[in-house]
């Protein structure tokens, strides 16, 4: 089974990363269920299987190939493949509760991956996955770093990022040409921005960083009305603003809706 580029498939070869990852999940006393996304040729999936006792394992796949290998070769599985795109499922068709999220996440979706976590974020407590390491980076990236941006400030208001350990193109196949990272993310007890504020919160972040290089003043005055983005404050650029500050941001804006 080749790798296809149009599904973004790059297979892990490692099964000791493959057993790593899959040992990453440890918030297992908050669900009952694990979806694996893109499980591919099973490497990841074989490891998840052998954790039985800590959950059911379902997994989402959409290329069709794929879903014909592992119901040859993981019969057990054949009632818990999804086979669709994970992009266009919803969590309540499949799961009544809360459930981990994990996979070697296909390279050409992985941003969109990491905001549909947080929009799923009332059933995922806990989501471990692979990355480029230039998105996981942007994931943990904190203000005043080049790569804090749009998807780190909007992940970090709602989880805690734990970089967990890189790895090399040549644990795949083909090697991708970049290097890559697991990450680990666990909700927040507290999240820095309330649901009821979420949009808000997007739309401002969202204007912040699609000007990056202009001062808040300029990037959010399709936003805001223009007295409410005078002061020193609005004379800093996104990569200034920490998301706390952000998350202030989108309450004043639904103060003022």
């Amino acid at each position: 089974m080749r790798a296809k580029k149009s599904y973004g498939q790059h297979f892990l070869t490692n099964e000791h990363f493959a057993q790593q990852i899959a040992q990453s999940l440890v918030l297992t006393d908050q669900y009952d269920h694990v979806l694996e996304v893109g499980p591919g040729r099973g490497m990841l999936t074989k490891y998840l299987l052998e954790r039985t006792g800590d959950f059911q394992l379902k997994v989402v796949e959409a290329d069709r190939d794929m879903v014909s290998y592992l119901e040859a070769n993981y019969p057990q599985l054949t009632e818990d493949i999804i086979a669709e795109d994970f992009m266009k499922i919803w969590p309540q068709q499949h799961f009544e509760g809360s459930f981990g999220l994990i996979g070697n996440y296909p390279y050409n979706i992985s941003s969109q991956i990491l905001i549909r976590t947080v929009e799923w974020r009332k059933q995922v407590p806990e989501m471990v996955g692979m990355f480029q390491k230039e998105v996981a980076d942007r994931a943990a990236a904190g203000p005043g770093s080049k790569t804090y941006g749009t998807v780190g400030v909007i992940v970090q208001a709602y989880y805690d990022v734990e970089m967990c350990f890189k790895v090399g193109p040549g644990n795949f196949n083909p090697p991708p040409k970049v290097q890559s990272a697991v990450i680990r993310l666990v909700r927040k007890a507290e999240p820095l921005v309330p649901d009821e504020q979420f949009k808000a919160f997007r739309q401002i972040v969202k204007a912040a960083f699609g000007q990056r290089r202009k001062m808040l003043r300029n990037s959010l005055k399709s936003v805001f009305p223009a007295e409410e983005i005078k002061g020193e404050f609005f004379q800093r650029r996104p990569e200034q603003v920490s998301v706390a500050e952000f998350a202030a941001l989108a309450n004043r804006l639904n103060v003022l809706k």
